[in-house]
C-alpha cells in the first residue's frame, strides 16, 4: 500500500473502494470482501443510503477500526443540521471518521463547512474535504476557513486529469481523490492502445494501468465493484511502477473532457433534495 500524507499530517491510503449506487446488501458484501482482501480505504456518503451497511461490514470484518480509513459525506440538505455529523457516526457505528466531505457546493455550504470544522476540533473528524466544488468556491474556502481543507474529491481520469485544479491544490498541499477514475465505464478510455501495451508489459489489465497512473499522479482512487475478483484486481497495484516515459505517454491521452456536467441550477437543486437518511436499512 502507498499513502498520501495530507496537509495536516494524516496519512491516507491511496487505493480503496467506493460504494456509490450500491444497495445496502451489495455494500455490506463488497466492503467486507475489500477489507478481507487488504483494502483499508472505504468511501461512502449519507446520500448513498448505505452508511449502516458500511458500518456492519466493518464491524464483522474483525479489522481494527484504527486500521481503516473511513470516509463519508454530508448532503446539502443537512448543512445546517447541527446533529448531522453525529447522525452519520451513529449510522456507521463509529466514534469518528477519518475524512468528511461536503458532498456538493449547494445550499448553505459555508454553514456546512463550519459544522465540519467544529467536528474536527472535537475529534469526530480527522480530515476535511470538499466534493465537486468548483475552483472559485474552493479558493474562497481556502482563503476564509479557520481550518483549511485537506483534500478535494472530483472527477478525474486520463481523459480529464484536472490539470488546472491540481495547480491550485499544490499551493496548499491539498490532495485529490478521483471519482470515475476509470472513466465511468467508458470502454473508449480503457481501449486506448497505450493501456493495452503497458498491460501486456506488466501483466496487468488496462484498468490496473489506469489506476496505477492515478497513484503515481498523486491521486487517491476509490473504484467501485461488487465482484470480489475485481475488488482484488483494483487493489493489486503495488508490485510495479510506470516509468517517467510511460507516464508522459499516458499524459497525451488527455482530451480535457469530463463525463459529468451539471449546471449551477442543477447543483443548487440538490439542496432541496431532503432524504430520510435514517430509513436506510
Amino acid at each position: 500500500m502507498e499513502f498520501l500524507t495530507l496537509n495536516n499530517g494524516v496519512k491516507m491510503p491511496m487505493d480503496g473502494i467506493g460504494v456509490f449506487t450500491f444497495s445496502p446488501e451489495d455494500t455490506e458484501k463488497a466492503v467486507y470482501a475489500a477489507l478481507q482482501d487488504g483494502v483499508r480505504l472505504i468511501d461512502t456518503a449519507n446520500a448513498y443510503m448505505n452508511e449502516r451497511a458500511t458500518g456492519r461490514a466493518i464491524a464483522k470484518s474483525d479489522v481494527a477500526r484504527e486500521e481503516i480509513f473511513l470516509v463519508t459525506k454530508l448532503w446539502p440538505s443537512v448543512y445546517e443540521d447541527e446533529n448531522a455529523v453525529d447522525a452519520s457516526l451513529a449510522r456507521l457505528g463509529v466514534d469518528y471518521v477519518d475524512l468528511l466531505f461536503l458532498h456538493q457546493p449547494a445550499g448553505n455550504w459555508k454553514a456546512g463547512y463550519q459544522m465540519m470544522e467544529k467536528a474536527y476540533k472535537e475529534g469526530k473528524v480527522k480530515a476535511l474535504g470538499l466534493s465537486n466544488f468548483p475552483i472559485d468556491k474552493l479558493e474562497e474556502i481556502i482563503e476564509t476557513a479557520e481550518i483549511k481543507p485537506q483534500i478535494v474529491q472530483v472527477e478525474a481520469h486520463p481523459y480529464y486529469p484536472q490539470t488546472e485544479l491540481k495547480q491550485v491544490l499544490a499551493k496548499t498541499g491539498m490532495g485529490l481523490m478521483a471519482w470515475y477514475p476509470l472513466g465511468h465505464g467508458d470502454k473508449a478510455l480503457q481501449e486506448e492502445p497505450i493501456f493495452a501495451e503497458l498491460g501486456e508489459k506488466y501483466g496487468k489489465t488496462p484498468a490496473q494501468i489506469i489506476l496505477r497512473w492515478h497513484i503515481q499522479s498523486g491521486n487517491v482512487v476509490i473504484p467501485g465493484s461488487r465482484n470480489p475478483q475485481h475488488i482484488h484486481d483494483n487493489f493489486d497495484l503495488f508490485d510495479f511502477s510506470l516509468t517517467d516515459e510511460e507516464m508522459e505517454a499516458i499524459r497525451k491521452v488527455d482530451k480535457n473532457v469530463r463525463y459529468y456536467n451539471a449546471t449551477p441550477e442543477q447543483v443548487e437543486r440538490y439542496a432541496q433534495m431532503a432524504m430520510d437518511f435514517d430509513a436506510q436499512p
